[in-house]
């Protein structure tokens, strides 16, 4: 039977409409509560640690940490976190600036490949037909790859994806506005689409709002590192931590942590403790490692390290980030497990 939401009507709508315009509002009244525009380090610590690092940990309860699942697999999540640092050291060996810049990409990849995740998902779950399903991918990656072009078009800006120039300059600028046009007309063409046919879904239709909202607002609307901060983390980490929790939550019932299982029957605040403890330790590692740039969480001081060393340190502590990049590409493949629609209460 064709199913309308992914989780349920509340669920879908605070995880992908509510998370955007609430992003949204807080990147647009900061200035006039007083929020510097330069990402305040609370922000940063409530937005990129808390949400954005947290959520790649979040990873571990569909992966290592299921007993099940590595035996399924053991040559997938053996071979991942190698290739990842065996390509992190190799680029990073060439240049610090090349491996940030081959990061940069591949992250942004990714977060716009997690978006068209979640709509082949809604498109699989409506039943709708392949030839839906490849226009609901067009009007995702339009909303997505069309800001992403003009950013690129429009470089300098006052932010980057990780750190300064590691997106490429020099497109013209003219070539970002065409990849607004054409954005444009492709989601202009998609919502016609829906109403002509009377197909309009309220899932799909919410989901295409709250990504071009984050996307447009957060990189073509944006004037500040908080406004991009904000909104790019905030829509791809928040539903996130709403899938793994319900699968968490499955393998909870079935005892399929192990040891870790009675911990985790405690709930909600086990599952969110532990990933923003791994999170905070993350960062107070990397601080004294390599960034040294918040004492007001990790203490002052810290390491400086050679050059020859930092080649191993940096893809190391990017291991658990460039692993969740690898894997995310294949743990979500309900044609894959058999099991993994039943877990997350999606039943054919």
């Amino acid at each position: 039977m064709p199913q309308r939401w992914l989780f349920s009507p509340a669920t879908d709508l605070a995880a992908f409409a509510g998370t955007a315009l609430l992003s949204f509002a807080f990147a647009t009244l900061a200035p006039s509560l007083g929020i510097p525009t330069d990402t305040p380090p609370w922000v940063w610590l409530l937005f990129v640690v808390f949400i954005d690092v947290a959520h790649v940990w979040a990873t571990l309860f569909r992966t290592y940490l299921d007993g099940e699942e590595l035996q399924r697999r053991p040559l997938l999540y053996a071979g991942a976190p190698l290739f990842a640092f065996a390509a992190g050291v190799i680029l990073h060996a060439i240049s610090d600036a090349l491996f940030w810049r081959a990061l940069a990409y591949v992250a942004a990849w990714h977060f716009i490949r997690q978006q068209v995740g979640w709509m082949v998902l809604y498109g699989r779950r409506a039943k709708s037909s392949e030839r839906e399903i490849t226009f609901d991918r067009l009007a995702i990656l339009a909303a997505t790859l069309g800001p992403v072009v003009w950013w690129h078009a429009n470089l300098p800006r006052t932010f980057w994806w990780f750190r300064e120039n590691d997106f490429i300059s020099g497109l013209p600028a003219s070539v970002g506005t065409i990849a607004l046009i054409i954005h444009a007309l492709v989601l202009i063409s998609w919502l016609a689409h829906a109403v002509l046919t009377r197909t309009f879904h309220p899932g799909k239709t919410l989901l295409l709002f709250a990504t071009w909202l984050a996307w447009f607002g957060g990189i073509v609307l944006a004037t500040s590192d908080l406004t991009f901060t904000v909104m790019n983390v905030a829509l791809h980490g928040v539903p996130y931590f709403i899938l793994l929790r319900r699968y968490q939550r499955s393998r909870v019932e079935e005892s399929g942590y192990g040891r870790l299982n009675k911990l985790l029957r405690y709930g909600l605040p086990v599952f969110l403790l532990l990933l923003l403890t791994l999170a905070f330790l993350e960062e107070l590692v990397w601080d004294q490692l390599v960034w040294h740039e918040h004492p007001m969480f990790f203490g002052a001081g810290g390491f400086d390290l050679p050059a020859t060393l930092m080649t191993l340190i940096v893809p190391l502590l990017s291991l658990p980030q460039t692993t969740h990049y690898v894997l995310d590409g294949f743990i979500w493949k309900t044609r894959n497990d058999p099991h993994l629609t039943a877990r997350l209460g999606w039943h054919r």
